[in-house]
């Protein structure tokens, strides 16, 4: 268990590079719901971190995807092995749901007070 962790950890690690590294770069505006839509205050930042956070928890959820899978395939139909793998993967799914409730609520909220 402790190489899954280790795995975990070096390919979140992976993914966040190009996301730190062009989180700060002068002139890029994230593309989003809220982004570029002469939004200020709290829209303007509240869009900015979904823009960065979106990909970050796509990225995750592929991850523990993958790792579930990787546990399914070693159990060797050990239940208890099974049983913490189909926890895993029931935990990505609802990991994505709330992710695109996030990234759709605020949008859906803005159109409407947008008219």
């Amino acid at each position: 268990m402790k190489i899954i962790k280790k795995i975990i950890s070096a390919t979140t690690a992976m993914l966040a590079l190009p996301f730190l590294a062009l989180a700060f770069t002068p002139g890029s505006e994230p593309t989003g719901t809220f982004a570029g839509q002469g939004a200020s205050g709290f829209s303007a930042i509240f869009g900015k971190v979904l823009g960065l956070l979106w990909p970050i928890v796509g990225g995750l959820a592929a991850i523990m995807i993958v790792v579930s899978g990787i546990i399914f395939i070693t159990a060797n139909g050990d239940p208890e092995k099974i049983q913490t793998a189909r926890t895993a993967l029931i935990w990505a799914i609802i990991g994505i749901v709330v992710a695109i409730l996030a990234w759709s609520i605020p949008a859906i909220i803005s159109s409407i007070i947008a008219g």
